[in-house]
């Protein structure tokens, strides 16, 4: 069963958005440190939440920057998972992080993947944009994965 099957599954329940988030962390556990729930999931797109709380912040009393870090990467990986064919596999290269301003609050970070056909061997870049509760934009993650088929 894939993961937007499941996500499709236990998105409809009550609760199983919040589930489908425990599950995740399960699955990757660095990720599940972060606490972030998915509010949508579908080929190429992908948006996450993350609430304020003591711990993702640092010392400054803004969420850390690698929780922003984990969160774009997060979100951009689900969103090429769902993206995926059954013969497609990837892995990311490198993370760009582009701090823009102190995070605080509850964010939200949203990735959409124009839908292309999987090639058997490229190189792709995604990016994630985190906003806080105004709207603005705290940090911008770019990932360059490498894409093919098995």
């Amino acid at each position: 069963m894939t993961i937007l099957t499941k996500w499709k599954i236990l998105s409809k329940l009550p609760g199983g958005r919040w589930v489908f988030g425990r599950l995740l962390g399960l699955f990757v556990p660095y990720t599940g440190t972060i606490g972030a729930n998915v509010v949508s999931l579908r080929p190429g797109h992908c948006k996450a939440v993350l609430s304020d709380r003591r711990g993702v912040r640092n010392h400054l009393g803004s969420i850390h920057a690698l929780a922003l870090g984990n969160l774009g990467e997060m979100t951009l990986g689900l969103a090429m998972t769902a993206l995926q064919p059954q013969n497609g596999r990837f892995i990311p290269m490198r993370l760009e992080m582009d701090y823009l301003k102190k995070a605080r609050g509850i964010l939200t970070c949203e990735v959409d993947l124009p839908y292309v056909d999987w090639p058997d061997n490229a190189e792709w870049q995604g990016e994630a944009l985190i906003k806080d509760e105004s709207g603005e934009t705290v940090c911008k993650v770019t990932a360059h994965f490498k894409v093919g088929r098995k």
